[in-house]
């Protein structure tokens, strides 16, 4: 229940189509570098509509070796050394060293948690950005601000409200906006595409998370022409082209998707793993942060009183108390989850302390699994 991989395989017509791919000669040879042509056709016309324009899939669209390297490409396109880039606690750690490698800096703006969220359960929209405060993070250095919708770990879908007080901003100061929103949402996405901050926008996604195929790493960023070359050049430099046989795959799966009823039933079939998972939460009163995308669930466990004296190993008892019960679930339940203060800065990991993340995209019955097995916190659970 801890890192976010699937625990079932991709759809049968998608696990087809790469063994038909692994059959052709020019798919057993170099991609081109910007991708193979009929995955980046397919994205342009999945994307399209909820663009609102006709996404030029020669010039806005990049295929990347999974939605990670296409982020480090961005970083190294537009970051130089001391350039500044905005991150949003909690963070995807991944994000840190890939902007430090160009010789980026980062500012952090932390998500305000719900008032109440130790005490009740409440959607992850209730995690709130304090506008004030990023304002007050921009300064002429700042190059970049990191946006990742659904966020994880949050769960947190953006508002349309939100993303366009951020738009405003990047637009007022000019600073690209890279726009990662990878994992599915369990509602309409609000993005940039009919803003004036469309022109400063990248976009990023991912075949891994679309399709449950994480180790095929295969990824995408859409955006502008002035943006989407300089990211393409990058990558080249990288690595020079990602997995030929599974863009053609995954680009079956993107013009198969619709007609097999794919996107909807994921969607639905998301949402009831999340919701099935979470009724164990419910009955041992732990609130939690109620996802509206992603298949991370971030819960307070400030009601389970580890025993006294309970031996950690010196590793984990100086880390803060999500450390801890991350360790304890492991060794006494046999449950697994992340602590996130890992995805905090050292001044802002209070916040996260009480709290641990789980991943629900497994099958059903290691889910089932995992409930009764902490339903095993009971015995360790305060009333106050």
């Amino acid at each position: 229940m801890g890192q976010g991989f699937f625990g079932y395989n991709p759809p049968q017509f998608i696990i087809d189509a790469a063994k038909d791919a692994l059959n052709r000669v020019d798919c057993n040879q170099y991609a081109p570098t910007k991708g193979r042509p009929r995955l980046k056709k397919a994205i342009a016309n999945a994307y399209s509509p909820f663009f609102g324009k006709d996404i030029n899939p020669d010039t806005e669209v990049a295929i990347t070796t999974g939605a990670n390297e296409g982020m480090l490409s961005a970083f190294m396109a537009f970051i130089e050394q001391d350039d500044e880039v905005i991150l949003f606690e909690p963070f995807f750690d991944q994000y840190i060293s890939n902007i430090e490698m160009p010789g980026g800096t980062i500012r952090y703006v932390p998500l305000q948690p719900p008032k109440h969220g130790a005490v009740r359960t409440s959607s992850a929209a209730d995690w709130t950005i304090d506008m004030d405060a990023l304002e007050k993070t921009i300064n002429p250095k700042t190059r970049m601000i990191v946006l990742n919708s659904p966020h994880n770990p949050v769960g947190k879908v953006f508002s349309k409200d939100e993303l366009q007080a951020i738009g405003d901003l990047c637009v007022k100061h000019n600073i690209i906006i890279l726009s990662d929103e990878a994992s599915i949402t369990y509602r309409e996405l609000s993005g940039f595409p009919k803003q004036k901050a469309a022109k400063l926008t990248l976009t990023v996604g991912s075949a891994g998370k679309n399709f449950y195929a994480t180790g095929w790493r295969v990824g995408w960023l859409i955006g502008p022409e002035h943006l989407i070359k300089y990211v393409s050049a990058a990558h080249t430099r990288i690595c020079y082209s990602s997995v030929s046989p599974l863009q053609e795959a995954a680009a079956v799966g993107f013009e198969q998707a619709d007609k097999a009823g794919f996107w909807e039933e994921s969607k639905k079939e998301m949402k009831g793993k999340m919701d099935r998972f979470n009724q164990v939460f419910d009955e041992l009163g732990l609130p939690y942060s109620d996802p509206e995308g992603g298949y991370f669930v971030l819960v307070n466990l400030s009601k389970v009183k580890l025993p006294e004296n309970y031996k950690f190993p010196p590793h984990v008892a100086s880390r803060p108390r999500d450390f801890q019960l991350s360790w304890f679930l492991i060794m006494e339940l046999g449950v697994a989850a992340i602590p996130p203060t890992e995805f905090y800065t050292e001044e802002n990991a209070h916040i996260a302390e009480d709290y641990l993340r789980f991943a629900i995209c497994k099958n059903d019955d290691v889910l089932e699994q995992a409930k009764e097995r902490l339903r095993g916190l009971k015995a360790y659970m305060s009333d106050t």
